[in-house]
């Protein structure tokens, strides 16, 4: 792991602050007088004016079975915010959102240098979900949902759609604008009863109950950060 890195995982300051420190001769590694770019590993004792710099912080990536009710956000003054719905010994933060309506899977981490690199659009991850409307499903309306809708001023991506029941139908998204599926289904006279996510990439909700949360796997953390080594 990189000096800087190290440090502002620890708490004690910003990576620019450390670099900071690091090109102004404060901070040792075993003794020694660091330089910028300077790589520590477990074991190694880092120093900042002469004071002992604590172990980084290990990164935290779970995963939650979402009820309906709880909101994806940090802000502790809002109702069922779903900070204090885990109540986790780390400050961790939700990756991306599921609409307070909806259920389903939604990750969370303490680790902000990874939170873009799963939410960025380009990269056409992929998001699958189970919805149950208030009629039956048609085959123009499964076209129609999976060759693009126009929503919010512009036209959805194509996906996938899949007829799972006579009310129900599954759908991949590599989008995520506000409220997506419910918009798309409004367009065509649907009306959603029931929404929730079953995975996200590589991570699938699986049989986690409602409302409990699980520590992603190595494979999991590998599949969502192929080209990262530092999760």
């Amino acid at each position: 792991m990189r000096l800087n890195k190290f440090i502002s995982e620890t708490g004690a300051s910003s990576r620019r602050e450390a670099d900071q420190w690091i090109a102004a001769g404060r901070v040792t590694v075993n003794g020694r007088r660091a330089e910028l770019g300077t790589q520590v590993g477990e074991g190694d004792h880092v120093e900042v004016d002469g004071k002992a710099v604590g172990a980084a912080k290990k990164h935290v990536y779970l995963a939650l079975n979402k009820p309906v009710g709880i909101t994806c956000t940090t802000e502790r003054h809002i109702a069922g915010n779903i900070v204090d719905f885990i109540h986790h010994r780390e400050r961790i933060f939700p990756v991306g959102r599921l609409d307070k309506d909806s259920d389903g899977l939604i990750l969370l981490t303490n680790n902000g240098d990874i939170v873009n690199e799963i939410l960025r659009a380009e990269n056409g991850h992929e998001k699958e979900y189970v919805v149950s409307v208030d009629r039956p499903v048609t085959n123009d309306f499964l076209f129609g949902m999976a060759h693009g809708v126009d929503i919010l001023g512009m036209r959805t991506q194509p996906c996938r759609v899949r007829r799972i029941g006579r009310n129900a139908f599954g759908i991949v998204l590599t989008q995520g604008l506000n409220r997506q599926i419910r918009r798309m289904c409004a367009v065509f006279g649907y009306n959603v009863r029931r929404l929730q996510r079953i995975r996200i990439i590589n991570v699938r909700l699986g049989d986690l109950p409602i409302g409990k949360w699980r520590e992603l796997r190595p494979d999991e953390l590998q599949g969502l950060l192929p080209d990262r080594q530092d999760w």
